[in-house]
């Protein structure tokens, strides 16, 4: 049995610097079919989607809510031919009940021994309409390696340079951050993966740049610091979310490879500031990432967070618009007040306005938006800027001697990141 996996195109932002990393979640839930599954892949993306490729059963896996209207018209192409399609991943756990009118299935929660169920279901005629795991997490001990193999590596790389491959040693959040839907998809908990599997799936990555994609590395101090003393000797360069702050945890994030980290920057305090400044002591590049739109932020405070962000030497900054998605406190409190106006997901990709702020027109917001970016990057580019930090990655390589020179790694190009999640 033929099983096609794809993951949906979406429109980028505009004047960003983007590039497309290997999607996660695909490889992830690939690694949880049975053996006797055959397995394709395509993310449009990429490469171009063959409507003629002989399949038996089809899964769309979606991401960002910018993804799930490509997906529906992905999903009625296939169901038109009477191919079976099923949904799952992040978006079709936020967007579950409109996904269910577009597909003969849906898959919400984590693989791990479920799909087996899945496909048996599918081969007897009985496929479900909702499998429904949410709030039943398998043992965090059925992880095991993702299925790189599926994707065309090739097709993943920015002017000649190779993308990170991502990857995760843990699950669970056990924060609740305003904005994120992460503790209703993961579960409050902190999960961490077998040390020993994570080691092991680490290195047998041949991609030397790696995205750690753990929520946070700030969960527990002491599964840290084992992390990245197990890690340490694999000589992997990776980029990761906010690392715990801490002096000790810092050094061994070093020492284990840190190359450089997303961390919120919401005020404009001396901790922030210093908290940056430690980083880069440490060696570790900062890619600030700021949100713009909450309601307890003016004109004035936007725009004096903005100069504070010249002042505090980050290496990189990505600017977001509060964004309401599903099953987050954000949508729950603007839901209820009333004042989302575009529910058009297709303008759900944190750079456009979609609701009314509190202290502003959405029109002021979405120039503030823009002004963010254009001060920011105002004397060196989003892609000198990222240049930069890149070079940083070639001399720690150089250092330890893991650098193998590739098409242009030298050369003065650069690469940035997709700027929505």
């Amino acid at each position: 049995m033929k099983f096609k996996i794809i993951y949906p195109k979406w429109r980028k932002l505009e004047g960003q610097t983007t590039f497309n990393l290997p999607p996660h979640g695909p490889v992830v839930m690939a690694a949880s079919l049975p053996e006797d599954i055959e397995v394709s892949f395509t993310d449009e993306n990429v490469e171009e989607l063959n409507f003629d490729e002989a399949v038996d059963f089809v899964g769309i896996s979606m991401m960002l809510t910018v993804q799930i209207k490509r997906g529906y018209e992905i999903a009625k192409i296939y169901r038109d031919k009477g191919i079976k399609v099923i949904f799952g991943g992040i978006s079709t756990m936020l967007h579950a009940e409109e996904t269910m009118l577009h597909a003969d299935s849906i898959f919400l929660g984590e693989s791990e021994g479920r799909m087996e169920e899945v496909m048996n279901d599918f081969k007897k005629g009985e496929l479900k309409k909702v499998y429904n795991f949410l709030n039943e997490h398998p043992p965090i001990e059925w992880v095991g390696p993702a299925r790189r193999d599926i994707l065309n590596r090739s097709l993943y790389n920015h002017k000649g340079v190779q993308m990170v491959d991502l990857f995760h040693a843990s699950r669970g959040c056990r924060f609740s951050c305003y904005p994120c839907a992460v503790s209703y998809l993961g579960g409050r908990k902190f999960r961490a993966r077998p040390m020993d599997k994570v080691v092991e799936e680490m290195a047998s990555i041949q991609n030397n740049r790696l995205f750690i994609v753990d929520n946070s590395l700030a969960q527990d101090k002491e599964w840290v610091a084992e992390l990245f003393r197990a890690i340490a000797p694999l000589k992997k360069k990776w980029i990761s979310h906010t690392i715990a702050d801490d002096p000790e945890i810092l050094d061994l994030a070093a020492k284990a490879g840190a190359w450089y980290v997303y961390q919120a920057v919401f005020d404009t305090s001396d901790f922030i500031k210093e908290r940056i400044k430690r980083y880069h002591d440490h060696g570790i590049g900062v890619e600030g990432t700021i949100l713009l739109g909450l309601d307890d932020q003016t004109e004035d405070d936007i725009k004096r967070l903005i100069d504070f962000l010249l002042e505090i030497d980050l290496d990189l900054a990505e600017f977001t618009i509060l964004t309401p998605f599903p099953h987050t406190k954000v949508w729950d409190d603007l839901y209820r007040q009333g004042r989302i106006f575009d529910k058009d997901w297709n303008n759900y990709n944190a750079g456009q306005v979609v609701y009314q702020p509190k202290n502003m027109s959405p029109e002021r917001l979405q120039e503030l938006y823009q002004y963010a970016w254009d001060s920011f990057y105002k004397d060196e580019s989003q892609e000198l800027k990222m240049f930069k930090l890149f070079t940083k990655v070639i001399m720690k390589e150089m250092e330890d001697g893991t650098f193998v020179p590739r098409r242009r790694d030298l050369a003065n190009q650069s690469f940035g990141k997709q700027v929505i999640r």
